[in-house]
């Protein structure tokens, strides 16, 4: 079926109050929840990567090419683009905005409301300075991140297409003043909404408190059903909600060693789910202060250690972006508390399916802490450690000898002692189907993705696919894949762009 053939849908724009002006050039948009707005034609769309698991989800085929590549809207679909606003960098930004995203509507699929949006499809009244367009290399990142993700059981918008556009895109990638021309690509990326915090911060931050009752009336009425926004208590519900699905998917982010890299409160989903991939990064050494956004090297702000308090302080701003609607807004303590315990919950789940203890009990924080430290001792690559620590079977420490970058390097008497105690905690017998179901063999570590890049701008995909099948089943052996995939970080990647450091230029 085409896409054009789905029951499309505008309950956001029905719902909200929007833009009275049609497309434009960028300005400034009060009162309102996003502006109608075209995606601008491309030359020569050209489908290159497709994920059959969100079509089969969909019911469409790979035949509207010209949709994906922005060069026709078909019947049914209201393409706008949506208006927030957001904390940079932990600084409010004032209004922001899909920039260069563009949703084409939102589909009924069984019952199951479906936001398809193309990034990269051109100039919205919220593209700022840009051009609204977005470059073969990001958008490569951005379609095999969020498949991967999903498969890795990670909350995540998914990827429907990646089409290039047949035209140049001039790009400054580090921002040292060198901009270049490159591929011009679009993804099409899917998700039940992309609302996110900023949206309702935006109205609070400009005091159009009508704007955002009726912004949070529909966000409850049709995403949150169950609960009241007529009241202090469905609305302290709702955010539990919102807190327990955060909390969740940044412990899924620890799991995995997974980096978002620029955790803006525009970038936080009201889903719980991970959205929008820019710099992004895996942990490769197994380092709590490591940031893969350039931009970010000098705070380190949104390290791997340091999400988990991100998202509570980007929480925070949500909290009080609608506290404007509270008969006593010292109700919101109570949602914050929520977001606190639902956080320890989780990472104590997580730790429980990942050392294969079978239930938590006292003195597991303790052995935890230990490990953490000993894996900063020296370069170790998380990935490989977790994964082999299900495989062994003894006390041996020269078992876990190909975890660490030097191996001559590797701390024999600590990891022993560790070894040891973790042994006995499991009684010689540890769970190791939790720990092989929440330890994955294979990320998409940045390396891997910079290969792909390369080989797709020579206009070989093969590389692309390649990861994309082999991510699609990241906890199993595969061994065809082992020697190529199941490794350390090369050392050509240690200090290459795209690999050691990225900028947020798409």
């Amino acid at each position: 079926m085409s896409l054009g053939s789905l029951t499309w849908q505008k309950k956001f724009i029905d719902g909200t109050p929007g833009d009275p002006k049609i497309g434009g050039l960028p300005r400034q948009v009060p009162g309102a929840c996003w502006s109608r707005v075209d995606p601008t034609p491309t030359p020569n769309p050209e489908l290159r990567l497709w994920s059959r698991e969100m079509a089969d989800d969909l019911g469409v085929d790979r035949s509207d090419v010209d949709i994906l590549g922005g060069c026709r809207v078909s019947g049914g679909m209201t393409p706008y683009a949506q208006r927030y606003g957001g904390h940079q960098f932990g600084n409010w930004a004032g209004q922001l905005g899909d920039g260069r995203a563009i949703t084409l509507g939102e589909a009924n699929v069984d019952g199951r409301t479906y936001e398809l949006q193309l990034k990269g499809s051109g100039i919205t009244p919220y593209s700022r300075f840009a051009d609204g367009k977005a470059v073969l290399r990001s958008s490569i990142r951005e379609f095999l991140c969020s498949e991967a993700m999903f498969h890795l059981g990670v909350p995540t918008t998914r990827a429907l297409s990646l089409v290039t556009t047949g035209e140049p895109v001039v790009r400054d990638i580090m921002y040292d003043g060198n901009p270049k021309p490159e591929p011009g690509a679009i993804v099409c990326r899917v998700a039940e909404s992309f609302l996110r915090f900023g949206s309702f911060e935006i109205h609070s931050a400009m005091g159009d408190y009508e704007t955002l009752k009726r912004l949070v009336d529909f966000t409850i009425s049709n995403h949150f059903e169950g609960h009241d926004p007529s009241s202090d208590e469905g609305l302290v519900r709702w955010l539990n909600r919102v807190a327990e699905t955060t909390a969740a998917m940044i412990a899924h982010w620890e799991r995995v060693g997974f980096v978002h890299g620029v955790m803006n409160t525009d970038n936080m989903s009201i889903h719980g789910i991970t959205i929008d991939y820019g710099p992004f990064g895996w942990v490769e050494d197994y380092d709590p202060n490591w940031t893969p956004n350039t931009t970010d090297s000098n705070t380190r702000r949104y390290t791997f250690g340091n999400q988990r308090l991100v998202g509570e302080w980007n929480f925070a701003r949500l909290l009080e972006a609608v506290s404007p609607l509270f008969e006593d807004p010292s109700n919101l303590y109570r949602s914050l508390e929520h977001y606190r315990t639902s956080f320890k919950s989780h990472t104590e789940a997580m730790w429980v399916s990942k050392l294969g203890l079978r239930q938590s009990a006292p003195g597991d924080d303790e052995l935890v802490a230990q490990l953490v430290s000993l894996l900063r001792v020296v370069e170790t690559d998380m990935t490989i450690f977790f994964r082999s620590l299900g495989t062994i079977d003894g006390l041996n420490p020269l078992d876990m000898a190909h975890a660490y970058y030097d191996e001559a390097a590797l701390p024999v008497d600590e990891l022993g002692l560790w070894l040891g105690k973790w042994w006995s905690r499991v009684d010689g017998d540890p769970d190791r189907e939790a720990m092989n179901n929440a330890n994955p063999k294979y990320v998409l570590r940045n390396w891997m993705s910079q290969l792909a890049i390369e080989a797709a701008e020579a206009d070989d995909y093969s590389v692309a696919i390649e990861l994309q099948d082999l991510l699609r089943a990241p906890y199993e052996e595969q061994p065809s894949s082992q020697d190529r995939w199941y490794k350390k970080r090369p050392e050509w990647a240690r200090h290459k762009v795209g690999c050691s450091m990225l900028s947020c230029s798409s």
